[in-house]
C-alpha cells in the first residue's frame, strides 16, 4: 500500500492493468535551481528574438511509485529542453528510456488527434439561447478546416451560421499541455521517492547592464544589473537562480525544432454560385472544448503569444537595494548567484542588482586614428577629424573599482539641473580585476586632429600631425601610430604593443608631431 502523500505534493498514480505500465504524473518540481549561460556569439541585445544562450535546469520533485513497471511524466520541462542531456537520479532501479513528448495539447493537435473518430458537436441558437448537440465523426482536418459526418451529412465546422463547438470524450494521453518528459523505472514495491530532474535547456539568454554616472572631478559611479532572459513558454516560479560569466566549453548542439504552433483554421465555401468568388481567408479558432470522461470540461487556448518580450533601456541607477548578486569563483569563470529565489517567467526579461561602486576614478582621453598610407603630398590640405572619447580606469580596488565586470552594455549619464542626462551609450567587453576598462561614450568636435603627409627621401614616409582643442581646458590627446619603424621629434609611449603619441593639448591650443618612418627595400 502507499503511504499517504502529504498535500502540495502534485502528483498522481493512475492504475495500470495487471502486467502493463502504470502511469505516474508528476505536475510540477517542489523545487527548482536555473544557471544561466551566456550566448558568447550574440550580435543582438538579449531578448530580441529567440535567445541563444541556455540554461542547467535542476528539478526536485516527490512522485509515488507503484511496484512494478512505471511511465513517469514529468509535466511542466522548459520548451527548450535538450532530452540527451537529461539525468534523472533518486529512483530505484534507474531509468529504462526517455522520451521528449512534443505534442502539446491544443485545437489542432485534438483534431488530428480524434481524426476518423467520434465527438460531440454543440450549437448555440443566437435568436433563442437553446443548445443542441448531435453526434459526429471528424473525416478531415485540421488543415484547410475541419468535415465532420453527421446524420445530416459533410459538414464544415463553422459554417452553419451558429456558434459551434466540438466535445471530446477525453484529452489523448500523448498530449500534454506543458511540455513534458517521460522516463521509465520499475520499483520492488510501492513507495514515495524523492527525484532530481537535471537537463540542459535552449532559449535562455543573461547580459549584465551597466548605468554609469558622471561624479564629481574625474570619477564616475556605476551600476550594474544582470539581465535575465526567458524565451520560452515555461516558466520557473521561486528559483534559484545563478548566471555564469566566461566562455564555457561547450559543442555545438543540433537546432531543436521550433516550427510554429499547429493552428485550427476553418474555413467556408460561401453560398450562391460556386464561381462566383474563391474561397475566403482561413478564420482562427481561438478555443475549442474538451470533455473528460468525468463530465469534466477543459477549455484549450489556441492562441500563444508569439513575440518576445525586449529588454527595456536600463533607467538611471537607484540607491543600491538590499538583494545584489554575490560573485563566487567557477574555476576560470564567474558566477553570479541570486541570493533570494525569484521566478524566471515564461516569455519574459528580468533585471536584478549585480554591482554597484561609487567614486570610481577615470581618466579622459581623447583618441585618434591613423590613417592609411601613403599620403598625397603637395595636395589641398586633408579636413581634420573628430576624436573619440575615451574614459579609461583601472579595475583595482585602489581605483574604487577592483571587481570582474562581465559582457554588456552601459549607458553614461551626467547630471544637468538636477536631471540625468544621457552623453552615450558604449559596449563593455568581459573585464577581471586588474585590467584596464575603456568607456567609450561617443566623439567630440572640439578636439580635433589632422594627418599630413610630407615630403621625404626615397625609401622614407613622413608625415605631420596636429591636434587642436576648443576647450577652456587642457586634455590628453592619444594618437596610435602602427608602424614599429617610426621616429618623432617628441617622446612617444609603448601603449598595448603599439607606438603612441600622448600629449597634454593646451586649453584652446594645438600640439604637433613630426614623425618618419623607413620603407622596406
Amino acid at each position: 500500500m502507499l503511504g499517504r502523500i502529504p498535500f502540495g505534493v502534485f502528483a498522481l498514480l493512475i492504475a495500470a492493468p495487471a502486467g502493463a505500465q502504470a502511469l505516474v504524473l508528476s505536475e510540477k518540481p517542489d523545487a527548482v535551481a536555473v544557471t544561466l549561460y551566456r550566448d558568447v556569439h550574440r550580435q543582438v541585445e538579449p531578448g530580441q528574438g529567440w535567445p541563444g544562450g541556455y540554461a542547467l535546469v535542476t528539478e526536485t520533485r516527490t512522485i509515488p511509485l507503484p511496484a512494478g513497471p512505471s511511465v513517469i511524466r514529468f509535466v511542466g520541462v522548459s520548451e527548450g529542453m535538450m532530452p540527451e542531456t537529461a539525468i534523472v537520479t533518486g529512483l530505484p532501479h534507474g531509468v529504462g528510456e526517455k522520451n521528449r513528448d512534443a505534442r502539446l495539447l491544443g485545437p489542432a493537435t485534438l483534431v488530428d488527434a480524434y481524426l476518423k473518430r467520434s465527438v460531440i458537436v454543440r450549437r448555440t441558437d443566437r435568436a433563442t439561447g437553446k443548445v443542441t448537440e448531435s453526434d459526429a465523426v471528424i473525416q478531415a482536418g485540421p488543415d484547410g478546416g475541419v468535415l465532420l459526418s453527421t446524420p445530416q451529412g459533410v459538414e464544415a465546422l463553422g459554417c452553419s451560421g451558429l456558434p459551434e463547438a466540438i466535445r471530446y470524450p477525453g484529452v489523448p494521453e500523448d498530449l500534454a499541455a506543458k511540455p513534458t518528459l517521460s522516463v521509465t523505472s520499475d520499483s520492488a514495491t510501492a513507495q514515495r521517492v524523492t527525484v532530481q530532474l537535471s537537463y540542459l535547456a535552449q532559449g535562455f539568454d543573461w547580459s549584465a547592464s551597466y548605468v554609469a554616472r558622471l561624479g564629481e572631478g574625474d570619477t564616475l559611479d556605476l551600476f550594474g544589473w544582470m539581465t535575465v532572459v526567458n524565451g520560452g513558454s515555461q516558466g520557473f516560479a521561486d528559483a534559484r537562480t545563478s548566471a555564469v560569466a566566461g566562455k564555457v566549453n561547450k559543442g555545438r548542439a543540433a537546432p531543436l525544432p521550433r516550427g510554429a504552433a499547429p493552428e485550427l483554421r476553418l474555413q467556408c465555401w460561401p453560398l450562391g454560385n460556386t464561381s462566383m468568388a474563391g474561397p475566403p481567408p482561413p478564420r482562427f479558432v481561438d478555443s475549442v472544448v474538451a470533455e473528460d470522461i468525468g463530465a469534466l470540461e477543459i477549455v484549450v487556448t489556441g492562441s500563444r503569444i508569439r513575440g518576445r518580450v525586449q529588454a527595456a533601456p536600463a533607467p538611471p541607477p537607484p540607491p543600491p537595494p538590499m538583494m545584489m548578486a554575490q560573485q563566487e569563483e567557477l574555476g576560470d569563470l564567474k558566477l553570479y548567484r541570486v541570493p533570494e529565489p525569484v521566478t524566471v517567467a515564461a516569455l519574459s526579461t528580468k533585471q536584478v542588482a549585480l554591482l554597484h561602486r561609487e567614486s570610481v576614478k577615470i581618466a579622459r582621453i581623447y583618441r585618434g586614428a591613423f590613417p592609411s598610407l601613403p599620403y598625397s603630398v603637395g595636395e589641398a590640405r586633408p579636413p581634420s577629424s573628430p576624436t573619440a572619447i575615451v574614459l579609461r580606469a583601472e579595475n583595482r580596488t585602489s581605483e574604487g573599482l577592483g571587481l570582474p565586470l562581465p559582457a554588456g552594455k552601459l549607458a553614461l549619464f551626467a547630471e544637468r539641473d538636477g536631471a540625468p542626462v544621457l552623453l552615450g551609450e558604449s559596449d563593455l567587453a568581459d573585464r577581471a580585476v586588474g585590467e584596464e576598462v575603456e568607456l567609450l561614450p561617443g566623439t567630440s568636435s572640439d578636439v580635433r586632429y589632422t594627418v599630413i603627409g610630407q615630403p621625404a627621401g626615397r625609401r622614407r614616409e613622413a608625415f605631420r600631425i596636429e591636434v587642436s582643442n576648443a576647450h577652456d581646458a587642457p586634455v590628453t590627446f592619444e594618437l596610435p601610430i602602427p608602424y614599429p619603424n617610426v621616429s618623432a621629434d617628441a617622446p612617444l609611449v609603448e601603449r598595448k604593443g603599439v607606438k603612441t603619441w600622448r600629449v597634454i593639448v593646451p586649453a584652446n591650443g594645438t600640439a604637433v608631431l613630426n614623425a618618419t618612418r623607413s620603407l622596406a627595400r
